[in-house]
């Protein structure tokens, strides 16, 4: 193999990278600079503001990474995350028996009935239980362990949820909405994107019932005069020793948890085999309903940690709080070169794709170009990255060659006819 073939095998796979570097090293150079002469641009306050800005939509994105690695799409999770930022606020603001706590908490003690009946079948199975026994110990644990998280939840409705609460309890309800969508799309053999069109519209609507008359499109404040939140929870959209946002801490760590689960998992290697060919992973003894109701149910849990964070960030829940979020969040995982026909990406792709979005978006509020054309621009760069990603480009390359062979051609037989 000659040095070319090495060079072009070597930018072949690292272009989602250079992409970045790129982009990053022009952010560098047409940077505005301050009265004392620094790179506003490479200062550690906007990198920092980079990174708090392209957290939330970066987590809802490592969600999408799983949903469309199974060629699927999910368009409910800017809706969801709405959801989760308005179940925060209330339970944060709210004392007693409220609309959120009667759907937050029984949403804990069923994800923990699951759980437990879970693992205790998978112990016994390995230790070879008989079905009559293993089914009762099963309902048992489940039971005790829901009981338990139901008991628990309960306690906290009066005196109020502790971060860790809010943290459990918003989350694991929107994981439930998310593993309903899976199961409308698997068990009805529907399409994703209308199951999830229609669960977008619900869980808005759904959003703005829980949160009361008042409150159907104003936000829930619970900072300042009415604050009754404690204190910790501010920690959630802070910057961490005035360096790291925390909500970036979230970020990285959903990348990290499942760039595991996906590359050294069997978990993660269903995910592929379902993307790549859905009727031969079902051949091949993969539980595909069950594999994409999972994955329907983590983009909505992921849905819903990002609307906690949204809450810490700007003491408020909002019904229409992440409207639009889901297609930023598609793009993002587009750019990262995750293929939009299942099968082929990474959550590593979806961190650089987050990234070169949130850059991009950063140099050209540098810059001052005015909103509408930074729309335009965004939208300029999706469409590239869509045709990079499918080869497009060499077929258009291809066209282009043969149509001007075709027209050499032509030219020489008109003159060899004259």
């Amino acid at each position: 193999m000659n040095d070319k073939s090495l060079i072009t095998r070597f930018f072949s796979a690292t272009k989602l990278y250079w992409g970045l570097v790129i982009l990053f090293v022009i952010g560098i150079l047409i940077s505005p600079e301050t009265y004392k002469g620094s790179n506003i641009f490479l200062s550690q306050e906007n990198l920092s503001n980079v990174l708090r800005q392209v957290s939330n939509n970066g987590i809802l994105a490592v969600g999408m990474t799983l949903v469309i690695l199974t060629a699927g799409i999910d368009l409910s999770v800017g809706t969801m995350m709405a959801m989760g930022s308005t179940l925060a606020a209330m339970l944060l603001t709210l004392r007693g028996w409220s609309a959120a706590a009667w759907v937050c908490v029984p949403a804990m003690g069923f994800v923990a009935f699951l759980a437990a009946s879970g693992g205790v079948n998978s112990i016994l199975m390995k230790m070879k239980t008989g079905s009559p026994a293993r089914t009762v110990l099963c309902l048992g644990g489940g039971l005790a362990a829901g009981a338990g998280a139901v008991f628990w939840g309960a306690l906290q409705v009066n005196s109020g949820f502790p971060v860790i609460g809010i943290l459990l309890a918003v989350p694991l309800f929107t994981f439930l909405l998310g593993g309903l969508t899976g199961m409308i799309i698997t068990r009805g053999s529907l399409q994703p994107f209308i199951v999830t069109l229609a669960m977008m519209t619900a869980v808005l609507g759904g959003a703005r019932l829980i949160a009361g008359e008042g409150h159907s499109v104003y936000p829930i404040y619970y900072g300042g005069a009415t604050a009754n939140a404690p204190e910790e929870f501010s920690v959630l959209g802070e910057m961490l020793r005035g360096l790291v946002p925390v909500p970036g801490l979230f970020f990285l760590g959903c990348v990290i948890l499942f760039w595991f689960i996906l590359t050294k998992t069997r978990f993660g290697r269903y995910i592929y085999a379902i993307g790549g060919n859905e009727e031969t992973a079902r051949l091949s003894g993969i539980n595909v309903e069950g594999i994409k109701t999972v994955v329907y149910a983590l983009s909505g849990l992921l849905a819903g940690l990002t609307g906690v964070l949204f809450a810490a960030q700007f003491e408020q829940g909002k019904p229409d709080a992440g409207t639009g979020n889901e297609l930023d969040a598609i793009a993002a995982v587009v750019i990262g070169g995750t293929s939009l026909m299942g099968g082929r990406g990474s959550v590593v792709g979806t961190l650089v794709g987050v990234l070169i979005f949130g850059v991009l978006s950063n140099i050209m509020v540098l810059q001052e170009i005015p909103t509408n054309w930074q729309l335009v621009f965004k939208g300029g760069i999706i469409v590239l990255a869509v045709l990079l990603q499918e080869g497009r480009f060499n077929d258009a390359a291809g066209t282009l060659k043969r149509a001007s062979a075709g027209l050499k051609r032509n030219n020489r037989q008109k003159g060899e006819g004259k």
